[in-house]
């Protein structure tokens, strides 16, 4: 057996990044007992550290195990009882997997639509609750497939007034731009480590306001220690899943300790790394440092004559669309970039399947050489094509932004 061995790429795609160098030492950790003070001790840090990151003051902030689709189906198969009504705004790819886990849950399952590229407006989300009556609002802030961010900021205070619970994933977005999980009124969040925060996919962490953990602890019972698996709600129904199954996990996390799972600790020490290295370096350097390599590679792209695609106005700052010019085979440069420079880049999905590219500065890649790199490389691909482009311009706009930014 011939040993690991991965070629030096930059991932420069809509996710997963590259892995800051503190986060991949800390997950060759060596291992405690899941009960050792030492473990515990960590896990109460994790958990005190990411009330930071999600800016929040939650007791239950805390780790599903898993990639961070385990933090959307923990948050919504843990609070949907079967004939519950969920709305699920989509403009997106990940809209239509928040509306596939609820109605897998049991929900009542009702969406609104936008355009591939737009995104909605407060007044759209209230009618639709409104006319709905939904136990659940569920939202993606970020979405990879399109690169746009929904604006969250009003959305909480109308579910407070229509009494719906409001739950968003943020794993695209959390860390390069502002998420204020308290501020904004959320009941629920769950993110994954693999863009913004700057680590590998396989944990997530979720947060949990005393709504939604009255809402959950309600369709659980625990007496003496010992959970009676006969035990129901008074509508008759249990959490669905036992490994997502979110009072179990709690209990676990918290001074019980009761035995749920064993914890993945390299992936906790992973965690924990991601945060401290944003924490350390302060949420608004962090968000500064995306929001100028996203501009320095929308303004390099514009500058190649490459069209960018959706509504720049709520654009992440972390990815940019690019439509794919009708000269060039899209899957062609994508491969030459991989393959010659060692670049990754993606495709997209759905109505946007081959028709646009999608450029990731995210993490520790949201870095003035990443960016430099990747467009150069990029025009190369594209002028050896057949294209006509103007020569350096790209990175010389790159180079504006940053150097705008130093002045």
């Amino acid at each position: 057996m011939k040993p690991l061995s991965l070629p030096p790429r930059l991932l420069m795609g809509p996710g997963p990044i590259n892995c800051y160098p503190r986060v991949l030492q800390a997950m060759s950790t060596q291992l405690v007992g899941q009960y050792d003070p030492v473990m515990t001790g960590y896990m109460n840090e994790v958990m005190a550290l990411y009330r930071q990151v999600f800016n929040t003051n939650n007791k239950q902030t805390l780790l599903v195990d898993g990639t961070s689709r385990a933090g959307i189906e923990a948050v919504l198969v843990s609070c949907i009882e079967p004939g519950d009504k969920v709305l699920v705004p989509v403009f997106g790819r990940f809209g239509h997997l928040l509306a596939e886990i609820a109605e897998r849950a049991g929900a009542e399952v009702h969406t609104i639509e936008t355009a591939w590229g737009e995104v909605f407006a407060p007044e759209q989300i209230e009618a639709a609750i409104r006319e709905i009556r939904p136990k659940v609002l569920a939202v993606v802030q970020g979405d990879t497939s399109t690169t746009m961010l929904q604006p969250l900021e009003h959305l909480g205070e109308i579910c407070q007034r229509y009494d719906v619970l409001f739950y968003s994933d943020a794993t695209a977005s959390i860390g390069g731009n502002p998420f204020e999980t308290d501020k904004w009124g959320l009941d629920a969040v769950s993110v994954g480590l693999q863009k913004c925060l700057g680590g590998p996919s396989g944990s997530a962490p979720v947060t949990l306001s005393e709504k939604y953990v009255e809402c959950v602890r309600k369709r659980h019972h625990v007496e003496a220690g010992i959970r009676d698996a006969h035990h129901q709600s008074a509508s008759g129904s249990r959490i669905r899943s036992n490994y997502f199954d979110l009072p179990m996990i709690m209990d676990y996390w918290g001074e019980e300790r009761l035995n749920h799972h064993t914890e993945a600790a390299s992936m906790l020490f992973c965690a924990r790394e991601c945060a401290v290295n944003l924490l350390d370096e302060g949420q608004e350097a962090v968000l500064s440092r995306h929001k100028t390599a996203g501009d320095a590679m929308l303004a390099g792209i514009q500058a190649m004559s490459l069209q960018p695609f959706g509504d720049l106005s709520n654009k992440m700052t972390n990815v940019v669309g690019v439509n794919i010019p009708d000269e060039v085979d899209g899957e062609a440069i994508r491969s030459t970039l991989l393959n010659t420079f060692n670049i990754e880049i993606g495709t997209s999905f759905g109505p946007l399947k081959g028709k646009i590219w999608r450029i990731g500065t995210m993490g520790y890649n949201a870095r003035e050489d990443a960016v430099y790199h990747t467009l150069q490389s990029l025009e190369t691909v594209l002028r050896r094509s057949g294209m006509s482009l103007p020569l350096g311009e790209a990175v010389d706009a790159a180079m504006a932004v940053y150097a705008g930014r130093a002045e």
